[in-house]
């Protein structure tokens, strides 16, 4: 009989992680549901200067960017730490965070929607959502 049970708890095992992957493959959102998710999540906290990208036929990388700003390193940290949990809780959705240690600029690789929160300064500095207006190409600055 113990050589049953032995035998069988892989088989379980399996089982389990194949039902959880199913679970999750039905629980994951769509770009646009997830995307409101990442939106609200940064309202809810009180990130400032939100800004949202749609890059559907002008990159691979992803399907949204949104771009915004924390008062401070302890600020922009936090945005990117309850972001990321709250996507894990909800959806299953595990990110990939860089940056977070520094606070300078975060960014949250969700898949279909790349996060990136700044202090002010260091995005006055960077401009990144330049690069992504219609009309311009990186290599442009406007004069």
């Amino acid at each position: 009989m113990e050589d049953r049970v032995l035998s069988t708890e892989p088989q379980a095992a399996v089982a389990a992680d194949t039902e959880a992957a199913d679970v999750a493959a039905k629980t994951r959102p769509t770009n646009t549901v997830l995307l409101e998710r990442i939106l609200s999540s940064l309202d809810e906290d009180k990130a400032e200067d939100v800004v949202q990208i749609d890059l559907r036929g002008k990159t691979a990388i992803a399907d949204f960017m949104v771009i915004a700003s924390g008062r401070s390193t302890r600020q922009v940290a936090a945005l990117a730490e309850k972001l990321s949990d709250r996507l894990k809780h909800e959806y299953g959705i595990i990110s990939k965070i860089e940056g977070k240690s520094t606070g300078d600029w975060v960014l949250i690789d969700t898949g279909d929607v790349i996060v990136h929160v700044f202090r002010p300064e260091v995005r006055e500095f960077y401009q990144i959502e330049k690069m992504w207006q219609p009309g311009m190409t990186p290599n442009q600055d406007g004069a």
